[in-house]
């Protein structure tokens, strides 16, 4: 028994006055709702900062440095 449906689907573009497609719109609009929500990790290091605590210093003085000084 057969059960594979074919759907027969047409691409199309859509422009708004902002000059953007649908998807690119309904996409900004999705990540401006998820980033307004920190996760756990963010909310703990925000507690973190609140409380006085201090990570340290990130050295940008040359590529090797910055990378040891997040370690």
């Amino acid at each position: 028994m057969n059960t594979e449906i074919l759907i027969d689907r047409k691409q199309t573009t859509f422009r708004l006055r902002e000059d953007r497609s649908l998807n690119n719109y309904v996409e900004s609009a999705l990540m401006d709702v998820v980033e307004r929500k920190p996760n756990k990790k963010t909310l703990e290091a925000i507690k973190e900062l609140r409380e006085g605590k201090f990570a340290g210093t990130i050295d940008t003085g040359s590529m090797e440095a910055f990378i040891k000084s997040c370690e």
